[in-house]
């Protein structure tokens, strides 16, 4: 062991040491001191027990099971399949994480990535995409946000007016036939 390793264990030590006794003083000052008034300690842990109790520091969210997310991802697909549109599915959470995608078969390549950032543009503004896309004229700048694709074929899935995810379809020959096909998806978590 060379000899600036040695100082700098011995050193570290004495450093670890020092802090035990500085700590172990605390604890008998910080004692002393609560035995000898616990009122005023007392009634803000109470409040922010009271506090937290009540959920004013807590937020909570509803997310959809991977059953619900898949169910719904399904009757898209499906509703999509009953007019002859090869298309792909994403369903993405809260957050715009994706719960499912569904590739379907003979669906394009670019359907799959577009299906997903449809979900995105929906939950994130828990709008459909058609509505979205008339902000564009202005707000022409929205469409730069990075995840996002501004063409109807989104649409969100909403709680109590609140969105919880948002389902994207992409690869019929129109915007208006994959968000007909999203909604679907949406309809058959409420049934």
């Amino acid at each position: 062991m060379s000899f600036s390793t040695a100082f700098r264990s011995t050193r570290t030590r004495v450093l670890t040491g020092s802090a035990v006794v500085v700590a172990l003083g605390a604890g008998v000052v910080g004692t002393v001191s609560a035995s000898a008034d616990t009122a005023p300690a007392a009634k803000p842990a109470a409040a922010q027990a009271a506090a937290d109790a009540s959920g004013r520091n807590v937020t909570q969210t509803s997310h959809l099971t991977i059953a619900a997310a898949t169910k719904a991802a399904q009757a898209a697909l499906d509703a999509a399949g009953k007019e002859k549109q090869k298309v792909s599915v994403a369903v993405v959470d809260r957050d715009g994480r994706a719960l499912v995608t569904l590739r379907g078969d003979g669906a394009g390549p670019q359907s799959y990535e577009a299906a997903q950032e449809k979900a995105f543009t929906a939950v994130s503004w828990n709008a459909p995409t058609s509505e979205l896309v008339k902000r564009l004229d202005s707000a022409p700048t929205l469409k730069d946000i990075p995840g996002t694709l501004f063409l109807a074929g989104g649409a969100p899935v909403t709680v109590k007016g609140a969105p919880v995810a948002g389902i994207g379809v992409a690869g019929a020959p129109s915007g208006d036939l994959d968000e007909k096909f999203a909604k679907a998806g949406v309809t058959a978590l409420f049934r």
